[in-house]
């Protein structure tokens, strides 16, 4: 085992369940730490973003990336049990490949997946992932996610297709329409040939933990269906939001 990562984790531990700002001191001495390993361990949860030194006092506190984290992680249990009559619903409607994808960092993974019936179809794997930017679910997620989320995307952006959106401008123009309309497209950004629709799921605190995602051949999904199917997703996901306790608007 990783003894460092094992002390890292310990500190953590122990500044959330001190539940006030505490010192190097302090801690160092209740974990048996050397005061130079604790302050260095703390200033790489610092740069990571969990932790945050007071300037006033020099004290160290957990910050709310920790309770981000976890409401995705409790989400995801839920959502994807309450969701399921949904995506089945969605899918006999649609005829097409439906999705429930959760973001993590930069990606989306597939959490659950319903295959088309039709004999050609889009091609995804559950659990497997694809970049957030690229596809609809992860931009759907990226649009109702703080702005902590864009912090995590590289740059420059991977472009799998020509039609990728390359830069971090261009994203955010996108992802602001995005929130205009309540639902995002992907028109073969990640594999040529293939269309998306993706819109966002909340829980009851109005953090968006997953998404719905629609994606066919893009010969069967023209602007004009995708506009229609947008707001069928949109429908759907708005429908789980409602079974996962929040309230619409």
């Amino acid at each position: 085992m990783d003894k460092t990562l094992i002390k890292g984790i310990q500190l953590l531990q122990l500044l959330v369940e001190s539940g006030q700002p505490c010192t190097v001191s302090g801690l160092s001495k209740a974990l048996g730490l050397q005061p130079s390993n604790a302050h260095r361990t703390l200033q790489t949860w610092c740069a990571l973003g969990f932790v945050a030194q007071s300037e006033h006092t020099g004290e160290y506190h957990c910050t709310l990336k920790l309770f981000e984290w976890g409401s995705k992680v409790a989400g995801g249990f839920d959502v994807k049990r309450l969701a399921r009559e949904h995506l089945l619903q969605l899918a006999l409607i649609s005829q097409e490949t439906i999705h429930l994808s959760v973001l993590e960092g930069a990606e989306i993974v597939y959490l659950d997946k319903i295959d088309s019936p039709q004999p050609v179809r889009a091609y995804s794997e559950l659990g497997g992932r694809a970049p957030a930017h690229c596809v609809a679910t992860g931009k759907a997620l990226l649009a109702f996610n703080n702005a902590s989320a864009l912090e995590l995307m590289p740059s420059p952006l991977a472009r799998p297709t020509p039609h990728t959106i390359g830069t971090l401008k261009k994203l955010k123009t996108e992802l602001a329409l995005i929130r205009e309309k309540g639902y995002a497209t992907n028109f073969e950004e990640w594999r040529e040939g293939v269309h998306g629709l993706g819109a966002a799921i909340f829980d009851r605190n109005g953090v968006a933990v997953a998404a719905v995602g629609l994606s066919a051949p893009a010969s069967r999904l023209d602007a004009d269906r995708a506009q229609q199917l947008g707001l069928l997703v949109k429908h759907f996901a708005e429908k789980i939001t409602r079974a996962l306790g929040a309230r619409m608007g």
